[in-house]
């Protein structure tokens, strides 16, 4: 047969390219990047710069149809891609324009491009599937009562659309959104253009300025009404909620820019572009600090057992995080007590100062339990594994509470004023980055003058908890 198309001769040799690269190389497997927790999260290889999902919204039942590019950098030579992905099905992928063989391995998705990928190679991923809202209830999209919002911690954004899904590896996200014209949809970022109407649908796009971590990812999808309003140096504050419910929440939303200025006021300027607070009405059992855009259930404003104190110091927790986990995102997930310790300790913080639930008390309480914490989750540092299936289960006390008492531990250990100094340095020099408790501890070491490797190290790893400077009268551990 002659083949007489450019185009059909190219395509046929692409395919055998696939078929003979297929032949040579080993069955595919799972790979990571070897964190402790999640040995099988984050793929080696590749360092994604940017990921631009779009993503159709017909109804919170209903997979979305999708396609995730991925633009990235390759470390080293690769004849396989490993991405990690689940709960949806592939139709197609690409590897810098050309078709690439697929398989699902585990919670791989592993491309074999048509010809190797070299080191330092640009690289373009692009993957056509669909993203599922209805499966396991361990985290990715979270249906609400009319649409559907997002809660990847700690390892489900890729039960959403294809990633490199760890922390480590920050990149610049693209939304574009379309869903039936009567519903709402807000992302992480901030808007490129209006939405453009399309029959009965919109379809909307949001692109983040600042690098995210894909556990932060957040797509809004329902009857929202969106309040904007004005924060400390003029930033843009954006917060969505229920639409029926807005005057209601109100109250609680014109909160925000105090807590904003708070917290500039303790740790320097707030690290991105816009802030708001995204309230749905969902049961989740947490609150979430995706970027920009903090994910709380309704209930917590809604609910008459709550006192408004501990609101909003729960809205401050997700606030901090935004500096704390976020800006500087950890570098493996047992670093996590750095972003939960330092979220709980600007929590507490702000309860104390609103007379209701003092500091002192709170860690003495801490102090007491901190045994028990450590027993049945690991110290701080080095937490144990969650079970299997209960990926929620790392949130321990002992990263939370327990973890802000090293905060308080440290404090107490070199004077409050070299603490304050640590904890604008910490956000100012790893802004937009990642960085772990070995950076902290130098940092540490750095402000104060002194080598606290050997004071911090039995509060970070010890399995009992050491003596606290300052309170020999902390010494019964009993509650």
């Amino acid at each position: 047969m002659q083949l007489t198309s450019p185009r059909l001769r190219a395509a046929l040799l692409a395919a055998a390219s696939l078929t003979l690269v297929a032949a040579v190389l080993p069955p595919p497997t799972p790979l990571g990047v070897g964190d402790r927790l999640f040995p099988e999260l984050g793929n080696p290889g590749y360092d994604v710069l940017s990921y631009d999902l779009s993503l159709t919204y017909k109804d919170n039942r209903t997979p979305l149809d999708a396609v995730t590019v991925i633009d990235a950098r390759a470390l080293e030579p690769l004849e396989r891609i490993n991405l990690d992905f689940t709960h949806g099905k592939v139709a197609s992928a690409e590897v810098n324009g050309e078709p690439a063989r697929f398989e699902s391995v585990g919670e791989d998705l592993v491309l074999t491009p048509a010809r190797p990928v070299t080191a330092h190679m640009p690289l373009r991923i692009t993957v056509r599937h669909t993203s599922n809202p209805r499966g396991r209830a361990d985290g990715g999209w979270v249906p609400t009562e009319d649409g559907l919002a997002m809660a990847n911690q700690a390892d489900a954004a890729h039960r959403v659309f294809p990633c490199n899904d760890h922390p480590a590896d920050k990149a610049f996200f693209t939304f574009r959104v379309t869903a039936p014209e009567a519903l709402t949809v807000v992302t992480n970022g901030v808007p490129v253009a209006a939405a453009l109407r399309t029959g009965s649908s919109k379809t909307w796009t949001y692109r983040t300025l600042h690098p995210m971590a894909t556990e932060l990812a957040q797509v809004s999808v329902g009857r929202s009404a969106v309040v904007h309003g004005t924060g400390p140096h003029g930033l843009p504050l954006r917060d969505v909620v229920p639409a029926a419910d807005r005057k209601r929440l109100d109250p609680w939303l014109r909160k925000t820019a105090g807590h904003i200025a708070w917290m500039e006021e303790r740790v320097g300027r707030y690290p991105f572009e816009n802030y708001g607070v995204l309230i749905a009405r969902a049961n989740t059992g947490f609150e979430l600090e995706t970027q920009t855009l903090s994910l709380f259930e309704h209930s917590l404003f809604s609910d008459e057992g709550y006192p408004e104190w501990y609101v909003e110091s729960v809205m401050v927790h997700e606030l901090a995080h935004q500096w704390f986990g976020d800006s500087v995102a950890p570098r493996t997930w047992s670093d996590l007590w750095l972003n939960e310790g330092h979220a709980t300790w600007y929590e507490a913080l702000y309860a104390d100062g609103l007379g209701k639930y003092s500091l002192e008390r709170r860690m003495r309480e801490a102090y007491q339990r901190s045994d028990q914490w450590r027993a049945a989750g690991g110290p701080p540092a080095a937490p144990k594994a969650a079970a299997p299936g209960e990926k929620i289960g790392l949130f321990r006390p002992v990263v939370y509470d327990g973890a802000a008492l090293i905060l308080y531990a440290l404090r107490q250990e070199i004077g409050t004023q070299a603490f304050d100094r640590l904890e604008r340095r910490w956000v100012a020099e790893h802004k937009d980055g990642v960085a772990g408790t070995e950076d902290f501890v130098r940092l540490a070491s750095q402000v104060a003058g002194r080598d606290l490797a050997a004071f911090l190290e039995p509060w970070l790893y010890g399995k009992t908890t050491p003596a606290m400077p300052g309170h020999p009268e902390w010494s019964g551990k009993s509650v």
